[in-house]
């Protein structure tokens, strides 16, 4: 019997052991935003130009108070970085990053096209099936696409640090309401260093977008001046996906002891 009871507990460690490298696997695909110190920008990550009139915003790698990040510079610029994504919002719902900027924009103002820039903001994309779309959507993606490309979304939700709307405003994008703006952060209180976010994104999509079911596609970030003529500086780490808000410590726990 010893000998049997040896080979049960054998089991148990073995079944404990694949259980905890299993769970670990799990974690860590669900990181999608784990940037190094120094070097080139990760792939798939890559910088969106939408409109090739405009100059760019600057984003490069840096290790930031103790962070590595990814360091954005905008002069009245814009440019996207991002990356496309396969994640099942059903089991890993809450997306967790850091960020931080320098300061907000004087002359941003979400409510109007010529104020539509952003300190920084997290942008996702979705797609949406085509029979949820109404004939006139359709028609206005399709002419969208025919002049910026396929990057044109079926629907998007932007998190915006904001300069002057309380957290939790929710509005349509200046430009178009396939996009939704929801603000995450706002004024100058909480510049010049990191802070930790955590939001209920399947929530957040019924919030913006009621019945339609989203699949989501893809991830940018992006410090934009280019209508408020602006300079703006934001950094922007540890992007992952976990299924309850209290995994964002540990996960960032996990990554501290990584670094």
């Amino acid at each position: 019997m010893p000998g049997a009871g040896g080979k049960l507990m054998g089991k148990a460690a073995f079944a404990l052991a694949y259980g905890l490298a299993l769970s670990s696997a799990i974690a860590e695909e669900n990181w999608i935003g784990r940037f190094p110190a120094r070097g080139e920008i990760p792939a798939p990550w890559q910088v969106e130009q939408i409109d090739k009139k405009i100059p760019a915003t600057r984003y490069q790698l840096r290790h930031w108070d103790g962070v590595n990040a990814v360091e954005a510079n905008a002069d009245a610029s814009m440019a996207l970085l991002g990356r496309p994504l396969t994640v099942d919002l059903e089991r890993t719902p809450i997306l967790c990053w850091r960020w931080r900027v320098d300061h907000v924009l004087k002359g941003a103002d979400m409510r109007t096209k010529a104020g539509d820039d952003y300190a920084a903001r997290v942008y996702l994309t979705f797609r949406i099936p085509p029979d949820q779309l109404g004939f006139g959507t359709r028609a206005k993606l399709a002419l969208a696409r025919s002049i910026y490309g396929d990057q044109v979304p079926d629907a998007a939700i932007n998190y915006v640090w904001d300069n002057v709307h309380p957290p939790e405003t929710l509005m349509n994008n200046a430009y178009t309401d396939r996009a939704r703006m929801i603000v995450v952060r706002s004024g100058e209180r909480e510049a010049g260093r990191w802070v930790t976010e955590q939001r209920d994104v399947q929530a957040d999509f019924q919030r913006a977008f009621g019945s339609l079911r989203g699949q989501l596609s893809g991830l940018a970030i992006a410090v934009d001046t280019d209508n408020t003529r602006e300079k703006a500086r934001a950094g922007f780490a540890e992007f992952r996906f976990v299924p309850t808000k209290s995994d964002c410590a540990n996960e960032i726990r996990a990554a501290a002891d990584q670094r």
